[in-house]
């Protein structure tokens, strides 16, 4: 029997651990609180109104959630320069003819089944990258469309730098549209 000469990889470095799920996180309780928002239940409680605040808690809980995902992110694309090469923002972009041609390779092995061979890869494939370039445009859109809507509600000048996001897709309506599309595109 062949011996196989076998070593441990260090790939995700700690901050991208936390990144991953703490993002994991947020995207499960902005789904759920989210939906709840553009669908409130239509029930009424008999409790005295300080009692049955259960939907302010919602919204607080949706933006308390907003904030930890936009700030989680821009540690992410910060880490994208800063951290180990499996880190790197070039995994995820294609910059070069031999990222298109591994793209190839790993569609043809992987999900056309043309060749009866493995691709190894040790971090994400190229075309795994290339997917998470696009998770990661879909993320950039939720944040924009999501403080886009909140800026109309919010004094506060972080929410308020997302003041034209509403104009330039439309107005409030098709940006709710786009956000909750959007929602949807995670969680399928």
């Amino acid at each position: 029997m062949a011996t196989q000469n076998l070593r441990r990889v260090f790939v995700w470095q700690l901050p991208v651990r936390f990144y991953h799920w703490l993002n994991a996180l947020c995207i499960v309780v902005l789904c759920v609180t989210g939906y709840i928002i553009a669908r409130p239940p239509a029930f009424q409680q008999g409790a005295e109104a300080s009692y049955a605040y259960w939907f302010g808690i919602n919204r607080f809980l949706h933006f308390a959630a907003s904030y930890i995902f936009l700030f989680n992110f821009i540690f992410r694309v910060y880490w994208g320069f800063v951290g180990n090469r499996y880190a790197d923002w070039k995994n995820f972009i294609p910059t070069n003819r031999k990222f298109f041609q591994e793209m190839w390779e790993v569609i043809k092995i992987d999900i056309l089944l043309q060749k009866n061979k493995e691709h190894l890869a040790i971090g994400h494939n190229a075309l795994a990258g290339f997917i998470y370039f696009f998770v990661f445009l879909a993320f950039a859109v939720q944040c924009l469309t999501g403080f886009g809507l909140y800026a109309a509600m919010s004094d506060w000048w972080l929410p308020n730098l997302f003041a034209w996001v509403p104009g330039l897709f439309g107005g409030d309506f098709d940006l709710r549209q786009i956000h909750h599309a959007t929602m949807w595109f995670f969680i399928v």
